[in-house]
């Protein structure tokens, strides 16, 4: 184990006790997946009971060395606080943990409903939050020597507002915040505890595909249009933000639409907004083309 800021960085995931929510699919699923074969203990939570014991059994099966599969809501706080108690309960350890759910909302801004918008804050940021603060106090009482770690899921758009994302990146921009903040105070307490922001891009996941939208709205080329501009997998994501953790990155974009989100913002600021609008064109541009193609003149 090397120290990188004075953290303690987990090089071998064996034997860890590991948690992630969001763990019934995409990338949290991803992240379960890759942990038990490396011999990870997992808690895993998540809304779904069908995906998360589909992707409890898969881990035991891939090589975890325990596993616990908890149905849990992150935006209720007591819920989060209960399962982040009976989890260093059942393992006496807690080394690393992803804040990884989230959902999605596609509605401008005069569109969206406040319920939608206070049902996409509390899942994405204030799960993050009650991930933090519940495991928190478990993470400072880790062992030296197996390390601690903290990964809270930004986004993309937590470097770009786009259009008809202003809830979802509202929330993003919260957690990179958020986060980023807290890791500074921890450096300046001198804790050992490491804390990683991570920066996915469009990822093929299902998470527009089961988004909120307006009435009315179109959720299929909203879907489709997504799914032209995702190109990095969820086994990709995970691979990066373990890889992450291990080396002691603070920050990480993962996908070379989230590094170009990165570099257009810091350099170009709001002159970047242009090149992000017509990639958006340039997609739905694509999509409208494979749509008008009769059946024959698709390709299998």
């Amino acid at each position: 184990m090397s120290t990188i800021w004075g953290e303690r960085v987990i090089r071998d995931y064996a034997g860890r006790v590991c948690t992630v929510t969001g763990a019934a699919s995409g990338i949290g699923q991803a992240l379960s997946f890759a942990l038990a074969r490396q011999g990870a203990r997992l808690a895993l939570a998540d809304v779904d009971a069908d995906g998360l014991t589909e992707t409890a059994e898969q881990a035991r099966l891939l090589g975890a060395g325990r596993v616990y599969a908890d149905v849990v809501d992150v935006a209720q706080r007591a819920a989060v606080q209960d399962w982040a108690d009976a989890t260093a309960e059942r393992f006496d350890a807690v080394n690393l943990v992803i804040n990884n759910a989230g959902v999605a909302l596609t509605a401008s801004v005069d569109e969206m409903e406040w319920a939608d918008f206070e049902w996409i804050m509390g899942v994405n940021f204030w799960g993050v939050v009650h991930g933090t603060k519940a495991f928190l106090p478990y993470l400072r009482r880790a062992d030296r020597d197996a390390g601690a770690h903290l990964v809270n899921i930004s986004s993309s758009f937590g470097l770009f507002g786009m259009p008809l994302r202003s809830a979802y990146s509202a929330t993003k921009y919260a957690v990179r915040g958020f986060t980023e903040s807290l890791r500074n105070e921890l450096r300046r307490e001198g804790s050992e505890i490491g804390v990683t922001t991570a920066f996915p891009g469009g990822i093929r996941t299902a998470i527009v595909r089961n988004s909120r939208t307006p009435e009315g709205a179109d959720r299929d080329d909203v879907v489709a249009v997504h799914e032209s501009l995702s190109k990095t997998s969820a086994e990709h994501a995970a691979r990066v933000i373990l890889t992450s953790v291990r080396k002691g990155r603070t920050r990480v974009c993962i996908g070379a639409d989230a590094k170009m989100m990165d570099l257009g913002t810091r350099f170009l600021g709001s002159a970047f907004e242009p090149v992000v609008h017509a990639s958006i064109e340039r997609a739905r541009a694509k999509v409208a083309r494979q749509a008008a193609k009769s059946p024959a003149e698709v390709s299998p």
